[in-house]
């Protein structure tokens, strides 16, 4: 029998279990009238609970083959867990109860809770820890920190006992405890043969410590289906089955109950606002888009008054009004989110300005183009290149806007082959080093880093907030990246999303935002009980 089949017979047989429990004795008295609120509610207890959201293929959930951007990511964290989680105000014990740093930054010992077990039923150890990392560092996932790849500076990884890990850097580092507290946990007894992890797609590679089992995904339908792993170790899971089902439109679907959670557009919202089956939440803005030149290509884009220019050019209130509909932020010329922890509110700004910006073009020496080619995506990314195709316009700059799939888009940022590019993405709300990954001049590949952007005093403060441990400190040593990279338009944020997550509340009501990402359903504690 398949899985999808005998999960389906556990549910009815709950269900069936749930009925005859309804005509059972309550308090001494038969029920034999309709069921009040209290039995309602004793009986939803015993019903699954059955969440289903908008589906789509992000690959398979191992740490090797999921798609790298969020939705991938967050799909296979449901599975693996990792040392620290993240809560609403910073990260928090998981797999490790507690650690030490110790010799001034540059020994850690994680202390691994016992009792934990992988989803096969076999302990989970210090010993798992350990292989996770000495694993990634020769065959890396999808997505890890460098700083655990570098074996310059992580100089020794080992278990001490069944519950202590030991790292040993070379250098104090503000950013390894995250780094570290991120790495998805493999079990070692299942990984140590796999010499080609991105194929290996089997069961057992499917097989976590994390509060749920894959047990059902189709690359063609975009499906994915969960069962709750009933000896997760950590707090109860709310929900008994999570899936992930193809919709055509994900606001008719939420009407419809097809699906149970949705972002909606702010033109459409006022249908769900005065609604009482349904919750509205706003969002952060760790959401958004931003313009990137290629400076490689095109030497006049190391022109830093050109990319003032575009800076005066772009109205991105206009973007926010027209193509968010108001339910965005404007970006910060300093690159956070306005909404990021440490945003520095004090930089140029840039206000809408093109008879400045074609001021400023006319008196370069660069020789521009007659037209430039801005790559995007497709859907609103199509809709927003046409309105900067606009505004540019009015400054002296002609583009041509070619639009592409979401894949093809980001393989041919990899290559490097774009004049100009519009990329969406999240992960605006994370820790500020991504300043020092993204614009450090030693930073040479075209999806992390901008080749060819050299400012001495940006790689100066980038090297010093990194090993800065000091919170206070190393926050301004933020701020002042904000205000070089501001003077400097490496790039141009052109607007973070905020808008709204609408949820059927009596389907599930346990979402929640983490202090550093926009979408409540790509966090493994909306699905846990919280205290």
């Amino acid at each position: 029998m398949n899985t999808k089949k005998m999960l389906s017979l556990a549910l009815t047989a709950v269900l069936l279990l749930s009925l005859v429990a309804g005509c059972s004795l309550k308090s001494g008295v038969e029920q034999e009238t309709a069921p009040n609120a209290g039995e309602a509610e004793e009986k939803a207890k015993t019903e699954p609970v059955v969440v289903r959201l908008e589906g789509g293929d992000w690959g398979y959930p191992t740490p090797f083959a999921h798609y790298s951007r969020g939705p991938g990511s967050a799909k296979m964290r449901y599975i693996f867990d990792s040392l620290l989680e993240r809560d609403e105000k910073d990260n928090i014990s998981w797999l490790a109860e507690n650690w030490e740093i110790l010799d001034n930054g540059k020994r850690y010992i994680f202390h691994i809770r016992p009792g934990v077990k992988w989803q096969d039923g076999k302990p989970l150890t210090a010993h798992d820890v350990a292989f996770s990392f000495h694993y990634y560092r020769d065959k890396p996932p999808v997505s890890i920190n460098d700083l655990i790849l570098d074996r310059d500076f992580l100089l020794e990884i080992k278990a001490l006992s069944d519950h202590q890990v030991e790292f040993v850097v070379a250098e104090a580092k503000a950013t390894f405890l995250e780094a570290a507290g991120r790495v998805s946990i493999i079990p070692e007894h299942i990984w140590a043969g796999v010499e080609k992890p991105e194929e290996f797609t089997g069961p057992e590679s499917v097989i976590g410590s994390g509060p749920f089992r894959l047990v059902d995904y189709s690359k063609e339908h975009g499906t994915y289906r969960y069962e709750a792993f009933e000896e997760f170790w950590g707090p109860r899971v709310r929900v008994d089955v999570l899936e992930f089902v193809p919709v055509s439109d994900p606001v008719l679907a939420l009407e419809k109950g097809e699906i149970h959670l949705a972002e909606i557009p702010a033109d459409v919202l006022s249908r769900f606002e005065k609604d009482s089956a349904f919750t509205l939440m706003k969002n952060p803005g760790f959401w958004g888009y931003r313009m990137r030149f290629n400076m490689k290509k095109l030497p006049e884009f190391r022109e830093r008054e050109l990319r003032q220019a575009f800076a005066y050019a772009i109205d991105r209130q206009e973007l926010v009004d027209k193509n968010a509909r108001g339910e965005a932020v404007p970006g910060s010329p300093g690159i956070l989110s306005p909404h990021h922890r440490w945003y520095n509110p004090d930089v140029p700004q840039y206000e809408h300005n093109p008879e400045k910006a074609r001021e400023i073009i006319l008196g370069l020496k660069a020789i521009l183009k007659p037209t430039y080619e801005l790559l995007v995506g497709e859907g609103r990314e199509v809709r927003i290149g046409e309105l900067l195709k606009e505004q540019l316009s009015r400054a002296g700059v002609e583009l041509r806007v070619t639009s592409v799939d979401m894949k093809s888009r980001d393989a041919r940022i990899a290559e490097g082959n774009y004049e100009l590019v519009l990329v969406g993405h999240g992960g605006w709300g994370q820790d500020p080093d991504f300043l020092r990954t993204r614009f450090y001049s030693a930073e040479t590949t075209w999806f992390n880093g901008t080749p060819e952007y050299v400012n001495p005093e940006i790689d100066r403060l980038a090297g010093e907030q990194l090993r800065e441990t000091d919170e206070s400190r190393r926050k301004e040593l933020i701020y002042r990246m904000q205000r070089l990279l501001a003077e400097d338009v490496p790039e141009i944020p052109l607007y973070l999303t905020t808008g709204h997550t609408v949820f059927r509340h009596e389907k599930y009501d346990g979402w929640m935002h983490v202090f550093d990402h926009h979408a409540p359903t790509h966090n493994k504690l909306s699905y846990l009980e919280r205290e």
